[in-house]
């Protein structure tokens, strides 16, 4: 076989020569958990490291309830699920789940998502249409951005956090159109998050509706980790809030929770639901079992923000200000690098010294903001923390 003209692909290769010029080429790294070797660590292609880019901020993608009940789930009910929620992958603990999720969010229904990323685009395609104005925080997730953008919606970008920017924009769409108000909870780059309550009270003076990403608040914000909206208590305020299993609750998927007449809607018109296969019953159990845990041991939410408590110490021990923002208000801890290739040498330096920390880069982040991303996990030792701190000191004082 003759097979494909190279030539048709140079243009390809161009662009990921040029990536890599500017240190924003991207692959994939295998990675291996050894928990043989202490808590956090892993071999980044075998390399021995602590593991500070991981969202399993519980520490839970390995605890031997969540990995009994996935195996409990498979026995009962098989590996797969067989079709699409509508054809027939409706079991019964999905919809054990879905139940359980809107007591969870004090919602009147849920409905479940394969993904973080799906559930997004899948509930913006459908909530919206062509007359709808939307509304967007700046620094949004990407899933936001494409979900807008594919509705084909009239939408634009606040800046970040600024409502009263915010309030600028919704003073100038149409009194009579229909209007959201989209933002992430805790953002997953920066680590920071809207007054939630003032964001609804603005939203709700311009007639909008409002669906909050609770991807890294849910497990760890709010009473029960219910997430920010519960803590802010906007929670009945909110259309709709969205989540993910896959940080904090050591799973996979998404969820939505919010009023009946949306969730039907969604399960009318969410192509990314109507068209996916449904969660198999591995992932489906150990997202029940995640959110008993949830309610029945908060000592893993209290190890967290304990060790949120020890990083921000260490930061000011070793005079790491000027890079990490404080105060820290989440598990994510950006160290602001600025420079792409920078930031891919301090994440090379900081593996070869035992740590593995991501160095996250535009388009991901702004510009000129490429960082380091810390993400705290209820497992990482204070001894581990300090001393992430100590080489970090060090580095950045010699790059």
């Amino acid at each position: 076989m003759a097979g494909i003209d190279l030539s048709l692909l140079a243009g390809y290769q161009a662009a990921l020569a040029q990536k890599a010029q500017v240190g924003q080429l991207r692959r994939c790294r295998e990675l291996v958990w050894t928990p043989e070797a202490g808590p956090m660590a892993v071999r980044v292609e075998g390399q021995p490291a602590i593991n500070f880019s991981s969202n399993d901020y519980l520490g839970w993608a390995r605890h031997p309830r969540l990995q009994a009940a996935a195996v409990q789930a498979v026995e009962q009910f098989g590996t797969g699920s067989t079709a699409s929620r509508l054809i027939g992958g409706t079991n019964p603990l999905v919809l054990a789940l879905e139940s359980k999720l809107a007591a969870f969010k004090h919602a009147e229904a849920a409905l479940v998502f394969n993904s973080g990323y799906q559930a997004n685009v899948a509930i913006l395609q459908a909530i919206l249409g062509p007359d709808d104005y939307v509304f967007a925080d700046r620094l949004n997730h990407a899933s936001l951005i494409d979900g807008c953008l594919l509705s084909k919606a009239h939408w634009s970008r606040y800046r970040h956090l600024d409502l009263g920017h915010l309030a600028e924009k919704l003073a100038k769409a149409p009194a009579e159109a229909r209007k959201w108000v989209i933002t992430d909870s805790v953002f997953s780059m920066d680590g920071d998050y809207p007054d939630l309550k003032a964001l609804v009270d603005v939203a709700e003076r311009y007639g909008a509706l409002v669906m909050v990403d609770e991807a890294h608040a849910t497990g760890l914000f709010g009473h029960g980790g219910a997430g920010l909206c519960q803590q802010f208590g906007v929670s009945d305020r909110v259309a709709l809030q969205m989540g993910t299993f896959s940080k904090a609750l050591g799973g996979s998927g998404a969820y939505v929770a919010g009023p009946q007449v949306l969730i039907d809607w969604l399960v009318n018109q969410a192509r990314g639901f109507i068209y996916s296969t449904a969660q198999s019953p591995t992932v489906l159990g150990a997202s029940l079992a995640a959110l008993d845990l949830l309610q029945e041991e908060p000592v893993w939410r209290e190890r967290l923000w304990r060790n949120v408590r020890t990083l921000e110490q260490a930061v000011r021990a070793h005079g790491l200000q000027d890079w990490i923002p404080l105060p820290l208000k989440s598990a994510i801890v950006p160290v602001l690098i600025g420079d792409s290739v920078r930031t891919v040498a301090m994440s090379e330096a900081l593996l070869a010294a035992g740590y593995f920390v991501q160095g996250i880069r535009p388009p991901t982040v702004p510009p000129k903001t490429a960082r380091l991303r810390i993400a705290l996990s209820a497992a990482h030792t204070e001894a581990q923390i300090e001393s992430l701190c100590a080489a970090l000191a060090t580095l950045l004082r010699v790059t």
